[in-house]
């Protein structure tokens, strides 16, 4: 079988990742910041998955929710929400944008129709995942505009499925990806330090699923920092508050945000997930826990590796516009 560290050699250095990442640096970001520049609404419309990442991962510097249905129209009309588990970064940034905007939350959320059945699921979990004050309501009011999704509304609405608050971060991708999007659409520190809370998980040896997460909050982490002070000022505060072990991965966190230097961050997930598929897990070394090892180490290559992915926002493992979950779906390499 070809293994994860096969697969990142093939594929971990991404010319077009470098530069991009080059071209965000820190230093370059506050000389944006400093300077004039048009308001996003006035830049061409969105085309591709690449522009609405984009713009996404500036929204937060220039906030313009009005242009925010717009996107949402788009991502639908490129296919981003058919398949939910792989649009998290949408749909948390939608969230944010609900969040932020509380007053004007019913008429941007107006604004995201006509919208096709199957995706209006993206507005109902962005909707239930906002944290906003009355989001049960406008379930409620918008449930007449989306009668295929009365099911989906009423669970939210009844407490059978978590929101984003009270989501637990282990059982995928998704959550990760849906704190990115709020992040961008907010610049708050909460879903931040979400993610800092389960650092402590990339030294899992026991369970792949947060030792999967765990690396995916690393990295991501560390990349979104490299080219955000801001991000990076919130992560240095956050060492006075962590216990020992987050502390020393976060510490590796902000040593890689600060040089550049992710290759010890790639290195070091591979490591891991290929001394769990030699050894096995401490708890259950049993053939059903091999036959999950295989995809699993799949995953984290792809999500260690950046390969794949757009530097648009941090996320390895975009892939078609879809969030880093997407390497979940693929096979497991021949044998």
């Amino acid at each position: 079988m070809r293994t994860a560290i096969g697969l990142l050699s093939a594929l971990a250095v991404s010319t077009s990742f470098v530069a991009a990442a080059q071209a965000a640096s820190p230093q370059r970001q506050l000389e944006l910041r400093a300077a004039p520049s048009k308001r996003q609404s006035d830049q061409q419309p969105f085309t591709r998955p690449e522009d609405m990442l984009r713009w996404i991962n500036g929204y937060r510097t220039q906030p313009d929710p009005d242009k925010v249905p717009e996107l949402v129209r788009a991502a639908s009309a490129m296919g981003v929400f058919r398949d939910m588990e792989t649009a998290g970064v949408y749909v948390g940034f939608m969230a944010g944008v609900i969040e932020a905007n509380p007053k004007k939350a019913e008429a941007l959320i107006a604004r995201m129709f006509p919208m096709p059945p199957e995706d209006q699921v993206a507005i109902v979990r962005a909707i239930a995942h906002s944290g906003h004050p009355h989001w049960k309501e406008l379930l409620a009011k918008f449930s007449e505009r989306m009668p295929a999704r009365s099911v989906l509304i009423d669970r939210f609405i009844t407490g059978k499925l978590p929101t984003l608050k009270t989501m637990p971060l282990d059982v995928g991708a998704a959550p990760i990806d849906m704190l990115w999007g709020q992040y961008f659409a907010t610049g708050s520190y909460e879903p931040v330090v979400r993610m800092v809370s389960i650092l402590e998980w990339s030294k899992d040896t026991n369970n792949l699923d947060r030792l999967t997460v765990g690396n995916m909050a690393k990295l991501t982490l560390a990349t979104n920092a490299s080219r955000d002070p801001v991000l990076l000022d919130m992560l240095k505060t956050s060492l006075r508050y962590e216990t020992k072990e987050t502390k020393a991965v976060l510490t590796e966190v902000i040593d890689a945000a600060e040089t550049f230097e992710f290759g010890k961050v790639r290195r070091d997930a591979v490591a891991s997930i290929e001394q769990l598929k030699t050894k096995g897990p401490a708890w259950a070394r049993n053939t059903v826990w091999w036959g999950q090892a295989g995809q699993t180490a799949l995953a984290l290559g792809c999500i260690v590796a950046g390969a794949l992915g757009h530097a648009e926002v941090g996320i390895p493992c975009i892939v078609g516009g879809a969030a880093s979950s997407a390497a979940l779906k693929y096979a497991v390499p021949g044998q």
